[in-house]
């Protein structure tokens, strides 16, 4: 019996860790309903949006130049953080971006 509960829960942590290198992929899941995978979802969609954001700052000339690299470098720490918090279980938002996870609804 506790191994079927655990299995259910690393089932769960695994969709959450994916939610951060493909967002919308647990969606498609049955596990779209379970408010800890919804949670990293919503998270992993600030994320990506961070990343389109920074992609779009890489183009300006000079200052996309110089900024582009160190909003990467942030991401990534954020991307880790994520991930490190779905891997424990957690629910912790991303330092700076992860406000902005709560107002998107689905």
């Amino acid at each position: 019996m506790e191994d079927t509960v655990q299995k259910k829960q690393q089932k769960h942590i695994g969709m959450a860790v994916i939610a951060y290198l493909v967002f919308f992929v647990p969606l498609l899941t049955k596990q779209k309903d379970d408010p800890f995978v919804k949670y990293h979802v919503k998270q992993g969609l600030v994320l990506f949006i961070a990343s389109v954001i920074s992609a779009a700052i890489a183009r300006i000339a000079v200052i996309g130049w110089i900024a582009s690299p160190i909003l990467n470098i942030l991401l990534l720490v954020l991307f880790i953080i994520g991930i490190v918090n779905a891997m424990n279980g957690e629910e912790k938002e991303l330092p700076l971006i992860g406000q902005y996870a709560s107002k998107f609804k689905f």
